[in-house]
């Protein structure tokens, strides 16, 4: 099949109502936002597929149900921020964020190229972007900040942020993790996306950071421990609006790299940087539709 044919069959000129489909079900805007993160990935020929589909889940909740914002006010003062600090999986926030009406989803066409709107890695150019990443282990710290300057100004918005097995190899996140704790910043937020792999290997067998949730609690973190695919668990973590002066909450979502995709799942391979061919997207969004079925 033609490449440029079948990237316009899955994009055509589609474009989200004004606010997003924030109305849609978050099991079904996963599907959306796994399928749309893998026609970027196609068309740019590069990218990191695996972390991109083990949070789609996370992301639907929180840009579908969780998180308070205004797409067609991307800097409204008092939304809720968050920050990718895994941000090689930033095909599956851009996917949501097109979804949620933030930019049209044509802007699909341009990921990974030079001066266009979506970046290899986030930043805060594109519309809904918080935070830029890129190099692991820094966006606890940032999310910290963004918290700390809602409690100072006396805003009321909740920060999030989506962590990497990577990340919790770094000193910057355990820094973070301690400040955050001693100060009780309830408004803040940590999601690990514990899909178990990273660039080099099996996480376990690189530098192991179990028992985290045990960890993490000793730092005066609240801890929830969960299936990340489960929407339902996902919800029960992270809907609850804290009290301010409360302990930041933590939530290990336990996931699979690659999730959804049958040939792609718990392989070391489609971590990235890879191609993905037309005939393993199409198969690809042929197995994200059938499991989507009832």
């Amino acid at each position: 099949m033609n490449t440029s044919k079948f990237l316009q069959e899955q994009v055509g000129s589609l474009r989200p109502p004004p606010g997003g489909a924030h109305d849609e079900p978050p099991a079904r805007m996963a599907g959306a936002i796994r399928r749309d993160a893998l026609t970027m990935l196609h068309h740019a020929g590069s990218g990191h597929p695996g972390g991109s589909l083990s949070c789609a889940d996370i992301l639907a909740v929180l840009y579908f149900r969780v998180m308070r914002l205004r797409p067609a006010e991307p800097l409204w003062r008092e939304r809720d921020r968050l920050v990718l600090s895994k941000g090689h999986a930033c095909p599956a926030l851009y996917a949501a964020l097109a979804l949620r009406g933030y930019f049209d989803r044509s802007e699909y066409r341009e990921f990974r190229s030079l001066g266009g709107l979506l970046q290899g890695h986030p930043d805060v150019g594109t519309p809904g972007i918080d935070a830029p990443s890129g190099s692991l282990g820094m966006g606890l710290s940032q999310g910290l900040g963004m918290a700390l300057g809602g409690r100072h100004q006396g805003l009321a918005f909740r920060t999030f942020v989506i962590l990497g097995d990577g990340d919790m190899q770094e000193g910057n996140t355990w820094e973070a993790l301690m400040a955050a704790g001693v100060k009780r910043v309830g408004s803040l937020t940590a999601i690990l996306d514990a899909n178990g792999l990273q660039g080099d290997g099996r996480v376990e067998r690189q530098m192991s950071y179990e028992p985290i949730a045990a960890k993490v609690a000793t730092f005066g973190w609240e801890v929830h421990e969960i299936n990340g695919h489960e929407i339902d668990a996902l919800l029960a973590a992270l809907e609850q609006v804290p009290e301010e002066d409360a302990p930041p909450r933590f939530v290990v979502a336990r996931t699979i790299k690659g999730k959804g995709v049958s040939f792609m799942e718990d392989r070391q391979y489609w971590h990235g940087s890879v191609a993905i061919s037309t005939e393993e997207l199409a198969q690809a969004h042929a197995g994200l539709e059938a499991g989507s079925a009832p």
